[in-house]
């Protein structure tokens, strides 16, 4: 007995150890506004959830420079592993945004792009004068549409920001607007009802055979009851 009481005490102390680690590990990975740094001028894609390859994200932000540099209409895109518990890709963004950009004058040529990774849903968020030329609409498509079509096939968020990068410099290039992509849905029917000539022929086989059995049955019948009346 004495020796259990120790071991019990050292499986106590173990469990109670796991239990706290987990209860103050688990918040460590969710993202709140407040962890977000201030915005620097070069930070055209803030990449916290780990999403895309080095080469894509250099080439997302040379896009979005080159923008900045010829039009003045700024885009910026930010990935989060995981929001903070009651926060939603909708809510963060509109808090980055104003975080970032804190009156109507900084606002007016921002679009801010959010997605989480871990449920795949976005946030995006436009100043007025940006309005002018990115409608709610589009910039609604653009982060339901061009970004979540090429998550929904696997994934794929290289493709989802480039698609949205380039979407959204045409529009605010003045270009028009190159749409949402196009869904093609693989996904084949099976016909679960037969044609008319698929009908004929059934009827024509199972006549076919209904005589077979004839022609062999009736005569064997015949034979056998001029049989039994022989004998």
């Amino acid at each position: 007995m004495r020796r259990l009481f120790p071991r019990l005490g050292k499986w106590l102390l173990a469990a109670i150890m796991v239990l706290t680690v987990q209860l103050f590990s688990a918040p460590a990975h969710a993202t709140g506004v407040y962890e977000i740094p201030p915005l620097a001028p070069e930070t055209w894609v803030l990449d916290k959830g780990e999403a895309l390859s080095r080469l894509s994200k250099n080439q997302i932000v040379n896009t979005l420079a080159n923008l900045a540099q010829t039009t003045g209409n700024e885009v910026r895109f930010v990935t989060i592993r995981r929001f903070d518990y009651g926060e939603t890709a909708e809510t963060f963004t509109n808090k980055l945004f104003e975080k970032w950009f804190p009156t109507p004058e900084a606002q007016a040529n921002q679009t801010l792009l959010v997605i989480d990774t871990l449920t795949n849903t976005t946030g995006i968020r436009t100043g007025e004068k940006v309005k002018t030329l990115l409608s709610d609409e589009i910039a609604q498509s653009v982060a339901q549409e061009t970004v979540l079509v090429p998550l929904r096939d696997g994934d794929k968020y290289n493709q989802a920001l480039t698609d949205a990068s380039d979407r959204l410099v045409a529009v605010l290039s003045g270009k028009p607007d190159p749409g949402a992509p196009v869904v093609v849905d693989n996904v084949s029917v099976a016909r679960t009802y037969k044609t008319a000539e698929e009908t004929d022929q059934g009827s024509a086989t199972v006549w076919v055979i209904g005589l077979l059995i004839a022609a062999t049955v009736i005569p064997m019948v015949t034979y056998f009851f001029y049989q039994g009346l022989g004998s």
